[in-house]
């Protein structure tokens, strides 16, 4: 299968342009200089920069120049660390994974999709020229499999106004049910060689997201260790989920997590990128605060060789809090050993 090279590796910058308060003194302070330092000493190749577009535009879609000015300042921190780096658009006027965020209407207004691409031109212009070491993500995690059609026709419209500005930049695109990779089947056909299909994993999600707050299923003091047998974790799954998982299916209800579980869920995809000669990225995956470290690190090495088995690059959520830091001072013990594994 297509490698995608120097963004083998890599750990998301959640909290600080996207999911935030949106204040400069988060802005300021969230993440600084020090912390890109940090991850380039961890061995790790590039950073996903996640932004909202408030980061970017006023409320009437103006360009608010202070935003570009903290990416671009962002991008010359990484070139002068050696790392790469994938500018995400977490969130764009109209929609939000997160329902929260209240951003309605963006897949049946065509106002909305041109602001999308207005963005996205002004991003292009700003940024294109950096393409050895930058790349562009659309759009983060649509949520419906209705929005399909409708994403594939967006996403290659966007694709085709980008180009005129960048031809050779890498584009990346992932697909419905918060980029599920059992969506990537789904994903228009690339639309040149410099195309990179993006999916999410955070599976078995009652193991990763186990206690999550703002899962309105789930019972937030519960628990279960990571060499469960699938049938404690499918009955969990089944009484506090409500998301699409992927199921254990092929198993046997006393087997435990294996990276033949993480081959098996992965296969489908792996099948269609080789077909369409793209490369495969895993933009989000990671275990929540509420399991304990040690069982972290199981998960995040059996995911890991699988990864690196097949050549899917990935980068980690998140370095810092987000319900998920690899840096907070929960992990102090374990961290040395967990790097091993992003």
């Amino acid at each position: 299968m297509k490698t995608w090279n120097g963004y083998q590796r890599g750990v998301n910058l959640g909290g600080w342009y996207s999911q935030c308060d949106h204040k400069e003194e988060t802005y300021d302070n969230f993440i600084k200089r020090e912390d890109i330092k940090v991850i380039k000493s961890w061995g790790l190749d590039h950073i996903r920069l996640p932004i909202d577009y408030e980061l970017i535009e006023t409320d009437d879609g103006k360009k608010l120049d202070s935003g570009f000015e903290r990416i671009s300042k962002v991008i010359s921190w990484c070139r002068e660390e050696g790392l790469n780096m994938i500018l995400d658009l977490h969130k764009t006027f109209g929609f939000s994974f997160y329902d929260g965020d209240n951003e309605k209407g963006f897949f049946e207004n065509e106002k909305y999709q041109e602001r999308f691409y207005t963005l996205w031109e002004r991003l292009s212009e700003s940024f294109g020229h950096h393409s050895d070491m930058l790349a562009f993500e659309l759009l983060n995690e649509v949520t419906e499999k209705a929005y399909c059609d409708t994403w594939n026709r967006i996403s290659i419209e966007c694709i085709k106004r980008i180009r005129k500005i960048c031809p050779d930049i890498k584009i990346l695109v992932g697909g419905y049910y918060n980029n599920s990779v059992e969506a990537v089947k789904d994903i228009a056909m690339p639309y040149d060689e410099n195309i990179i299909y993006n999916f999410h994993c955070y599976e078995p999600l009652i193991f990763t997201h186990q206690g999550a707050h703002w899962i309105p299923t789930m019972d937030t003091s519960f628990r279960i260790p990571f060499d469960a047998e699938f049938k404690k974790m499918d009955e969990a799954g089944e009484k506090m989920l409500q998301q699409v998982t992927t199921g254990f299916p092929g198993f046997a209800p006393e087997d435990t997590l294996s990276e033949k579980y993480f081959e098996n869920i992965f296969a489908e995809a792996i099948k269609v990128a080789e077909e369409r000669n793209v490369a495969l990225y895993c933009g989000e995956y990671g275990v929540i605060e509420n399991v304990d470290p040690e069982d972290a690190v199981k998960w995040y090495k059996l995911i890991n060789n699988v990864f690196v088995k097949y050549g899917i690059g990935r980068a980690a959520w998140s370095y810092r809090e987000m319900n998920f830091g690899i840096s907070d001072s929960r992990m102090d013990k374990v961290r040395d050993e967990l790097i091993k594994y992003l």
